[in-house]
């Protein structure tokens, strides 16, 4: 079988955690008889480059794109985060936060400062947040973006080119365990609601046995030394439906927004 691309782009916040990210496909690859060619596709890439190509094994792609795909590529499964916040459920949220030593007790407090962006199509670095603040009639003086990343979106507030800024809940968890220098620097102030988490995709042209096989691999459970190291329970099943409702202009997820630092 020709070797298909895997890549952890979204999740890879530091060189540990990438290379957490590449043991990880090493094993999923050997258990699933699938070969698979790491991809970094590292920043600046455009993670739009990364899901349009054609030979895509297993990456992670964001929900609110896959959710208006027609026709809806292969989902393979997605992660269910360690985190008290997830429940066991494959599920993560957006945490607002700021500089540890910033003077805003509440995300009130912050709205005459800047908000910062990860993209504009990007459901937990912009639209959940932009989501959030309007149904609470709230609204920043300044936005700031595209930072792209939820690495850069740390570093923007810790550097104070931002004074708050949205983390995808997952990639902040990494962060304290790979970059708790990083981290440390940052406060939560609040969080959306839940929303299925980002899931591990094939391309369109993917062989169907491949994709049956990762899945299967996936859903089957991941050894302690692969999950742990990733913050990881395991993978659950979902569907393109379970992005849809949760992310339509009418959907909800249902779920409650958690407590700041929860």
């Amino acid at each position: 079988m020709t070797p298909l691309a895997a890549s952890a782009r979204m999740y890879a916040v530091a060189p540990d955690a990438a290379a957490a990210w590449a043991r990880f496909f090493t094993w999923l690859a050997a258990a699933s008889g699938v070969p698979l060619t790491l991809v970094e596709h590292a920043y600046p890439a455009p993670l739009a480059d990364l899901w349009a190509r054609p030979d895509l094994g297993a990456t992670f792609m964001c929900g609110w794109p896959l959710s208006g795909e027609a026709p809806g590529r292969p989902i393979l499964a997605a992660p269910v985060p360690a985190a008290d916040w997830a429940a066991g459920r494959p599920i993560y949220r957006t945490d607002f936060v700021t500089r540890a030593d910033a003077p805003f007790v509440s995300l009130e407090d912050a709205l005459s400062g800047r908000l910062g962006f990860t993209a504009e199509t990007s459901w937990s670095g912009g639209i959940a947040p932009s989501r959030h603040l309007t149904s609470r009639g709230l609204a920043f003086r300044q936005r700031i973006g595209s930072l792209v990343t939820p690495r850069r979106a740390a570093e923007a507030v810790r550097d104070g080119t931002v004074d708050v800024a949205p983390l995808d809940s997952y990639a902040h968890e990494l962060l304290r365990r790979y970059d708790p220098a990083l981290a440390g620097t940052l406060r939560v102030l609040e969080a959306t609601c839940a929303a299925p988490i980002p899931p591990l995709v094939a391309s369109h042209s993917a062989p169907e046995r491949a994709v049956r096989a990762l899945r299967s691999t996936l859903l089957g459970g991941l050894p302690a030394e692969i999950a742990a190291p990733l913050g990881l329970v395991g993978f659950d099943a979902v569907g393109r439906k379970d992005y849809a409702a949760a992310m339509g202009e009418e959907g909800r997820p249902g779920l409650r927004p958690g407590p700041a630092g929860a």
